[in-house]
């Protein structure tokens, strides 16, 4: 059976290419920018070519031949966290670099069947909707069919995190885009037990004590193990919903972003980058490269995307291009 060939652009640690793997396509080229991701993805992506280099330098006649163009564009530009800048900031410009990319490709007979877009779902209504707008309407003077829909990690995902973001995708082949269809939503059956592990013995740099200035508001407050907490300088929330609060690229920024849990020990700790690796889906034998400060790691955990998200889409998808395919073969 044909494997559908994927780049990927602002590939981060690969958590978008891992998910189009694992759904049976293959991933053979990607770019990143961030040194520290390459480091990242090279130790659990070794066969695939990663170009490391600032997405402006990257010509279509530099990609091989493939049948998607996947690309999870900086979000901050169009979150609240990254203060709604949109397209004013020079990062918000990386969706016209894709299309640039896409216009050499054409020129190359390489135009990509599918482009695949994931961002933050604030995308949607930033500038009241018209960043959205013209991102549509762009990728329509391509000549692609747009499809988009918000997807929360907890209802699509089976991953015990609170995470919204916007998909996009564009069908070259009208054909493919009758042929699809949208993942549904899926019961919640991954516990945060089954990801976070209360009993373990974890390096004092993961834990809160009395030499932290805000210890005493965290022992007043966190007192349940198997909840996961949120510090806020001045406050701690619980969360009792059974989830985890969204991941961000501040978890890189300082320790107070970082989750916090009740170890089983009476220990307060913040959750491990493997553990927050789990909340996105990658898997168990998932390598965090020894030379890379926890910092780096956090920051490259909350930027990624939640894999088994992308594999339930990149299904869909592929199912869509073989019906397409395997009418044109009658």
């Amino acid at each position: 059976m044909k494997k559908y060939k994927i780049a990927s652009l602002f590939s981060g640690i690969g958590g978008i290419d891992l998910g189009f793997l694992k759904a049976g396509a293959d991933s053979i080229w990607a770019n990143e920018i961030d040194p520290y991701c390459a480091v990242t993805f090279n130790a659990n992506h070794p066969n695939i070519n990663l170009v490391v280099d600032d997405i402006c330098n990257i010509k279509g006649k530099d990609i091989p031949a493939i049948d998607i163009l996947t690309g999870g564009f900086p979000c901050q530009p169009f979150s609240i966290a990254g203060y709604r800048k949109g397209f004013e900031d020079e990062r918000g410009n990386m969706f016209f670099q894709i299309m640039r990319i896409v216009n050499e490709l054409e020129e190359n007979n390489n135009k990509p069947r599918i482009i695949f877009l994931e961002n933050v779902k604030n995308l949607k209504t930033h500038d009241k909707g018209n960043t959205f707008v013209v991102i549509k309407r762009v990728l329509e003077e391509h000549g692609y069919i747009v499809e988009e829909k918000i997807m929360n990690t907890s209802e699509y995902g089976n991953l015990p995190q609170n995470r919204e973001r916007i998909f996009i995708l564009g069908f070259l082949n009208a054909k493919d885009q009758k042929n699809f269809e949208w993942p549904n939503k899926i019961n919640l059956t991954t516990s945060i037990e089954d990801v976070v592990d209360w009993n373990a013995k974890v390096k004092s740099k993961y834990i809160y004590e009395n030499d932290k200035k805000c210890y005493p508001l965290l022992k007043e407050n966190i007192n349940e193990t198997k909840t996961i907490y949120q510090y806020r300088r001045v406050y701690v929330r619980a969360n009792k919903s059974g989830v985890c609060p969204t991941l961000t690229a501040n978890m890189g920024m300082g320790g107070h972003n970082v989750p916090l849990i009740l170890n089983n020990d009476g220990k307060i700790r913040k959750l491990l980058p493997i553990e927050c690796l789990r909340l996105q889906g990658f898997p168990r034998n998932f390598i965090v490269p020894s030379e890379l400060s926890d910092s780096r790691i956090y920051k490259q955990v909350g930027n990624a995307v939640s894999v088994s998200v992308i594999k339930r889409v990149a299904e869909k998808i592929i199912e869509a291009m073989r019906k397409t395919d395997k009418n044109a073969d009658y």
